[in-house]
């Protein structure tokens, strides 16, 4: 073989070394850019997912206490109505009462 033969070989194996060696660089790098960009897509998603549930919880807060004004309005009407019957009826039970001991 020529020495012009193994030059070219040796020139073809340092190139190729070369490129296998630029070749790992970029996939690590490139390994290492698609894990920094999936780790920032991860936390952009639970910033987004706290922030929805942040806002759900407000609404159903917003519902609950709305729910609980207005049964509490509810039984506070339920009451004054109770209490009427029962301030109508006082007069007449105690006029009964009143009969029986006369009448006793």
């Amino acid at each position: 073989m020529s020495f012009e033969a193994i030059s070219n070989i040796a020139q073809a194996e340092a190139q190729a070394k070369t490129t296998v060696a630029n070749a790992e660089a970029r996939a690590k790098q490139l390994a290492a850019d698609t894990e920094s960009a999936g780790k920032l897509a991860v936390e952009a998603a639970v910033q987004k997912a706290d922030a929805e549930l942040k806002e759900l919880s407000r609404q159903v807060n917003e519902k609950a206490t709305a729910q609980a004004t207005r049964l509490s309005g509810e039984l506070n009407n339920q009451k004054a109505a109770l209490r009427a019957k029962a301030e109508a009826k006082l007069d007449a039970a105690a006029a009964i009462v009143v009969e029986r001991i006369v009448n006793s």
